[in-house]
């Protein structure tokens, strides 16, 4: 993500959760287990079912998320009329019951349900705040694989955001666009808008047929009709709901490959001119961080690069970033390289946020090293002296401990994170750093991981004990001496 008080004229921006092992004795109860009754031949009752949790308690957002389930994938039909600024939409959710669940909540913000159904039954809902409680005719056993479908229409909101950005749905001066992190996609689609829990998306859009619907992963088809243009878009990959995104408008598109992976560039024509590279420079730095994070993480590539001047930042949506306007080449970067951090290793709740932004940012000083401008090093000399630009606030509070949820993107969460990877590669060289990299992408690949995780693959392939340096860099209040590592 690139956030708005940390904005560069022309440059880059960095703005402003179950596994259970049976016990030794398990042996010698698996017939009774499997024939699901006791030693003594009676039948063990089921679980009663309960009411699955209202929120995930995060942290930072302890109203998002829900508990009792596990979405796998989302079937989003949406149609949208420009002019009205409406929306009519279905939304299938298939998830699995990791309990007996007599009711669950989806997190939905405004629009107005008009007909829910689980598992094809029809299905009684009551609003609460931005919590949609559903209560299937029948109870969900747990373990249970089951479809809940929702109708709704209305007006989708603009959100206001705890650190005073907007995101959700926004209306742009020829289309909209939704944009979703952290809460913003709860204003276009019912679903468990937690990072912990990723799924698959196909994501299918009707829009006048002058306009365009970009979304992400890969077009699968467009048709046309009655004056109408339908775009259905497959993300097979699982996908954090915040980096869902659906971009309705006029778009110039370049489609081209790069190492036999698609390349799909949406540009507004007002923008044309400064963004007639993007093509070419999503190819290469794609190429780049395929060299120093392991391999490309989803079937696509690309970007979008809209006309949007009253928003203030861009944002590493699932295989095509979004951009508010012509981006400059360390923004590009910076929101190329949360494909991998961020969109596939997801942090397992927003307290992490480092664990995407301090890397998207160091990745930016390693393209601007490897380009043969200033050093990882100096980078980091001029972050740790305040000279930078975009060092003002790093030291405000620990990058792996934000304060609420109104900081979460602020400087400690990009600079500060970005300072402590450079502090672990001088302490374990560049071989065991750039093995570290890869490993922690490959290792939690389409999964979610905490900063504990982090530490402890560092520790383990360094053979070093880190705890200091993490301590000072991550958890310490103030700014600490900068000694050799």
């Amino acid at each position: 993500m690139t956030t708005p008080h940390l904005l560069q004229q022309g440059g880059r921006v960095s703005r402003a959760l179950r596994r259970v092992a049976l016990p030794t004795a398990a042996v010698l109860l698996t017939c009774s287990a499997c024939t699901n009754s006791t030693p003594s031949g009676n039948s063990a009752p089921p679980a009663a079912a309960s009411s699955g949790a209202a929120s995930l308690r995060d942290p930072l957002f302890p109203g998002l998320g829900n508990g009792g389930y596990d979405v796998s994938h989302y079937v989003l039909t949406l149609a949208y009329q420009p002019e009205a600024n409406t929306l009519k939409a279905t939304a299938v959710i298939t998830a699995r019951a990791t309990q007996a669940l007599s009711s669950f909540n989806l997190d939905l913000h405004g629009l107005s349900v008009r007909n829910t159904t689980v598992n094809e039954r029809v299905a009684r809902t009551e609003r609460r705040g931005d919590e949609l409680v559903v209560t299937p005719s029948a109870p969900v056993g747990r373990g249970q694989e089951f479809t809940t479908a929702v109708s709704y229409d209305g007006l989708p909101a603009t959100i206001e955001g705890e650190d005073g950005s907007i995101e959700g749905w926004m209306e742009t001066d020829d289309g909209a666009v939704g944009l979703g992190e952290p809460t913003g996609s709860t204003a276009w689609f019912p679903g468990n808008h937690h990072p912990s829990d990723k799924a698959s998306y196909d994501i299918t859009i009707t829009v006048p047929a002058e306009l365009k619907a970009i979304s992400n992963g890969t077009l699968k088809r467009r048709t046309e009709e009655g004056g109408l243009a339908t775009y259905a878009w497959k993300n097979p990959e699982p996908m954090p709901s915040y980096a869902a995104t659906v971009a309705v408008g006029v778009f110039d598109i370049s489609e081209t490959t790069t190492g036999g992976l698609p390349v799909y560039v949406a540009t507004d024509p007002d923008e044309a001119d400064k963004a007639q590279d993007m093509p070419s420079l999503i190819g290469e730095m794609t190429a780049w961080s395929v060299s120093r994070f392991g391999p490309y993480p989803f079937a696509s590539t690309g970007a979008i690069v809209d006309h949007f001047p009253e928003l203030d930042y861009a944002l590493e949506t699932q295989t095509k970033p979004y951009f508010q306007k012509a981006p400059g080449d360390g923004l590009v970067l910076h929101e190329i390289a949360h494909q991998w951090f961020g969109n596939s290793v997801t942090p397992r709740s927003w307290k992490d946020m480092w664990l995407n932004e301090g890397f998207a940012t160091y990745a930016e000083w390693l393209w601007e090293e490897e380009q043969g401008g200033e050093s990882a090093r100096e980078t980091f000399d001029a972050f740790y002296s305040g000279t930078h630009p975009e060092s003002k606030g790093i030291w405000d509070f620990p990058p792996a401990d934000p304060p609420d949820a109104g900081h979460v993107s602020d400087p400690p969460v990009y600079g500060r994170g970005a300072l402590a990877l450079h502090k672990v590669r001088e302490a374990v060289g560049d071989n065991t750093f750039f093995s570290i990299l890869k490993t922690w992408a490959e290792r939690h690949r389409h999964k979610n991981a905490d900063t504990s995780q982090f530490i402890k693959l560092c520790e383990e392939m360094s053979a070093k004990d880190l705890r200091g340096l993490f301590d000072a860099w991550l958890f310490g209040e103030g700014k600490p001496p900068n000694a050799p590592a």
